[in-house]
């Protein structure tokens, strides 16, 4: 298992998980190229972010949808008690393990988390609670989730979406366009991607560098693309490009699912 990876090259994204995931890989033998294709950058409290926080507070809430952790504790942490005690009553909905542990750390209590930590589970789930007159308020992280938004609205419901962080360019452009260069000079074997939004960067900033067709033809036909999880999966899929997704949406799952498809695409 050690040297399992010897002789591939991964290339990673990632931001917040990029030194993790490349020590993971490095100690299965690959070598590893980091190029952050997007950066998080939390609003600010006194703008945006607080201007949905006080529309959440102006009225009683329904239902509660936290979709990370990351992005629900950024909230709470921002916006203080006042949030907990107007949302005590509320129904939560929680899209996995970490989005779960994030609402329990906030002094709430989840009813229900989705198995699979998908979206359209959570759709699902809450359009089966006729939620016509309800007042919803969604915690989004990197995608908007307009179609999620647009369901829920047509369903007679009142959604009220907060954004606690968007994402811009890496501080950093240079490792970013060696590897998108590498990966079209045939030189990178597999791309791991944790986040939809550095999915989206990766392709955008090589369509805004005039490399954009080359990338996807070298994508095609020579890298395994990991993706950890559908959501992280879409604008891969919206790029019509293969991809794999591991069992679980965690890291080391991820890693997992590398370790075990490389050697195999390599015979």
């Amino acid at each position: 298992m050690q040297d399992v990876l010897s002789g591939f090259t991964v290339g990673i994204t990632a931001e917040r998980k990029a030194e993790e995931i490349g020590n993971l890989l490095a100690r299965r033998g690959a070598r590893v190229l980091f190029g952050a294709a997007m950066h998080t950058v939390p609003l600010p409290e006194d703008g945006e972010l607080a201007v949905a926080t006080e529309r959440v507070l102006s009225a009683p809430v329904d239902f509660v949808v936290a979709i990370t952790g990351m992005g629900f504790r950024g909230w709470f942490e921002a916006s203080g008690d006042a949030l907990t005690a107007h949302l005590g009553d509320a129904r939560v909905v929680a899209r996995g393990a970490k989005a779960k542990g994030a609402v329990r750390g906030a002094g709430l209590r989840e009813e229900w988390t989705s198995p699979t930590e998908e979206s359209a589970e959570i759709l699902a789930y809450l359009l089966e609670q006729d939620v016509a007159g309800k007042r919803i308020v969604l915690q989004v992280h990197g995608d908007p989730m307009l179609e999620f938004r647009r369901a829920l609205a047509e369903a007679g419901a009142e959604v009220v979406p907060v954004t606690v962080y968007r994402w811009t360019d890496p501080v950093e452009l240079e490792p970013l366009d060696r590897l998108i260069d590498a990966v079209i000079a045939g030189e990178v074997d597999a791309l791991p991607f944790t986040s939809a939004p550095a999915a989206t960067n990766f392709l955008a900033r090589a369509d805004r560098t005039d490399r954009g067709e080359a990338l996807r033809k070298a994508l095609r036909d020579n890298v395994l693309i990991a993706c950890v999880g559908p959501v992280t999966a879409a604008p891969i899929v919206k790029a019509d490009l293969p991809h794999a997704i591991p069992d679980r949406a965690r890291t080391a799952a991820l890693v997992r699912l590398i370790t075990e498809q490389l050697p195999s695409r390599d015979a």
